[in-house]
């Protein structure tokens, strides 16, 4: 099962609950294509949902690091919410953990942005 993304919004801030799997082909694309249209709709507060992401491939770390570039080059900000100890480790071993900014609680991370 590839990636699924949602989204809501929670003040001026857009959450992207991801479900599944960030990986090379349709999980990888769905993702990229979400951050590329939510900033080009002027979105520049996201908040990346990963509780429900069971795995990660290099494509899928790829493309968070292009998305995070995207948005940082259009003026906005990505952050990550509830990693799991699988994505969590990945993050360390690739020293990705320093580039993003991470939380655990949702209302947390929503008034980081502020």
């Amino acid at each position: 099962m590839s990636v699924k993304l949602t989204t809501r919004q929670v003040g001026d801030v857009t959450v992207i609950d991801a479900v599944g799997r960030i990986t090379l082909g349709d999980g990888a694309s769905t993702f990229r294509d979400t951050i590329r249209g939510l900033v080009g709709g002027g979105q520049k507060k996201l908040l990346l949902n990963l509780a429900e992401v069971s795995y990660i491939d290099s494509s899928g770390i790829g493309e968070m690091v292009s998305g995070f570039t995207t948005v940082t080059n259009q003026g906005g900000v990505v952050k990550l919410l509830s990693l799991n100890k699988r994505v969590k480790d990945l993050l360390q071993i690739t020293k990705l953990y320093t580039v993003f900014e991470v939380f655990d609680d949702e209302a947390q991370a929503v008034r980081s942005f502020a």
